[in-house]
């Protein structure tokens, strides 16, 4: 997989942090919005609730009207001109458009406030409520039908009217279709907002809006079954102009009639997208600015590691020029010199410069243990690689680390090569290190490592007599630079060197 460029890396950074967060405060809309139509379905059922106790009360007083009017003596005596007079003032309080009319239970008209001419009335219309009047002698409650006198839709309320106990009229009212219309719109909270009243067969006949388009007609198919089924219901549904609503319906126990209301889904879902809008419109904003921050701040690095690399590479050339003089002026000091220590010293002057090349590979970021010491041992593992076993886990070095180690590495290869285990065709070496302590950031202990070198196969060992260079440069490398200590064992199966060090920088 190819390495992402600085500039995609700090992008994918910038978007990493900014998106969650937007999808963050998505999701708080989000949730506001159902809470919000929680509350909306909590509100329109408590809107057809109110409806319906306004409209029993008015109900309620209409009919006690009505059954006060049943008991005068005019209407049960059938003195109805002496009757005329109470009936119109009756209907002064509901207007003009209010009709009381009396008939037997045959149908037979013998009043009517339309008309004065009781000879010539016709048999009234809607004659099953006037049945159920004389069979329950109760006040009913019409559904929407055809007035003969009003000579248009209307709904009444019928009274019986009773003479030594039995019932001899059917007294009805059919009251201003108008005054239903105007306690809708009177408890309409808003114009998101649609209220209806319906007969018993959930036909319109109070409206708002649109009462002209839809009075007369039933409810619509979506919410239509369940009115026929259910007492009380919220759900959603699409209303006569087709338009999504969250509605709530009711029936009145006193009347049968459904009381309606429904909140356009439209109002609810606005607020959404308006504030997923106003949301992903300043996560935007704040991803455009972190972008561009991210491309400036990219620029700047970039800026820089070309600057960092220019210097490391001038430093790399100096010190490879360094080294060179140096080995051309160890060619000439050591020109009377015996070819082994001509070679020792372009060794160790070969194993110095194994570990700039390494670190200059990374940049001087440090680099791996493991990869420090494959390249010193490089040489001696080229026809047999498995005379030489390096086991380990990943530790990385500082710089310093790195230098320091590859020349005590060096030093006991060499030994191993003139003297030990390297120096015949069967001898082996087993290189191991483990971490014996792990850093502690609060106490301010770095990590301690120990690297065990351990030969076998190799000459039968025996101490010498001198110390040399190599095992004095060891030792003190390990103490000096290292902080730590180097001790060899000089065992007949073979030589064992430990190195204890720390892994502070």
């Amino acid at each position: 997989m190819p390495k992402l460029s600085l500039p995609v890396r700090l992008a994918l950074l910038v978007a990493g942090t900014t998106l969650p967060l937007i999808l963050f405060a998505s999701g708080i809309v989000f949730h506001n919005y159902m809470q919000d139509r929680s509350d909306a379905r909590q509100r329109v059922l408590e809107t057809v609730r109110s409806i319906r106790l306004t409209l029993d009360a008015e109900m309620q007083r209409m009919t006690g009207g009505v059954q006060v009017l049943a008991l005068t003596d005019a209407l049960t005596n059938g003195d109805f001109e002496r009757f005329r007079p109470i009936a119109m003032g009756f209907l002064e309080q509901y207007g003009r458009d209010g009709t009381i009319v009396v008939a037997d239970r045959s149908g037979r008209q013998f009043f009517s406030s339309a008309s004065t001419d009781t000879a010539h009335l016709p048999l009234r219309g809607n004659r099953e409520i006037t049945e159920r009047v004389f069979e329950t002698r109760q006040p009913q409650y019409s559904d929407l039908f055809y007035g003969v006198v009003k000579k248009k839709l209307i709904v009444t309320v019928e009274v019986p009217v009773f003479r030594n106990g039995e019932v001899i009229y059917d007294i009805s009212f059919s009251p201003p279709l108008e005054m239903f219309q105007t306690l809708l719109e009177k408890q309409r909270p808003s114009a998101d907002w649609t209220l209806s009243l319906l007969d018993r067969k959930a036909t319109v006949f109070a409206r708002v809006p649109n009462l002209a388009e839809t009075f007369g007609k039933q409810a619509s198919t979506s919410v239509y079954d369940r009115m026929m089924s259910e007492h009380e219901a919220t759900l959603s549904s699409l209303s006569l102009e087709g338009q999504p609503l969250l509605s709530s319906f009711t029936h009145s126990t006193l009347t049968g009639w459904i009381i309606g209301a429904g909140i356009s889904e439209a109002s609810l879902v606005a607020p959404l997208w308006r504030n997923l809008a106003i949301t992903s419109l300043i996560g935007g904003i704040m991803l455009a600015i972190g972008l561009a921050f991210a491309v400036r701040m990219a620029t700047t690095i970039a800026r820089a590691e070309m600057l960092h690399d220019l210097l490391i590479e001038e430093l790399n050339h100096r010190v490879k020029n360094t080294l060179a003089i140096l080995q051309a002026i160890a060619v000439q000091t050591f020109r009377s010199a015996s070819r082994f220590e001509r070679d020792k010293f372009e060794g160790r002057l070969g194993a110095l410069a194994e570990a700039h090349n390494l670190l200059s590979k990374e940049k001087w970021q440090g680099s791996e243990l493991d990869d420090v010491i494959g390249r010193v041992l490089k040489p001696y593992r080229l026809n047999n690689p498995e005379r030489i076993r390096i086991t380990g886990p990943k530790v990385a070095l500082s710089p310093r680390l790195a230098v320091v180690l590859s020349m005590i590495v060096h030093e006991i290869a060499t030994n191993a090569a003139k003297y030990g285990a390297l120096s015949n065709d069967s001898g082996t070496v087993d290189l191991s290190w483990e971490l014996l302590s792990e850093a502690d950031a609060a106490k301010k202990l770095p990590a301690r490592l120990r690297l065990v070198w351990r030969e076998t196969g190799g000459p039968i060992v025996s101490a010498p007599i001198q110390r040399g260079f190599g095992s004095r440069l060891i030792e003190r490398s390990a103490r000096d630079q290292l902080g730590g200590e180097a001790t060899v064992d000089f065992l007949p199966p073979g030589v064992i060197y430990t190195i204890t060090f720390t892994l502070a920088d």
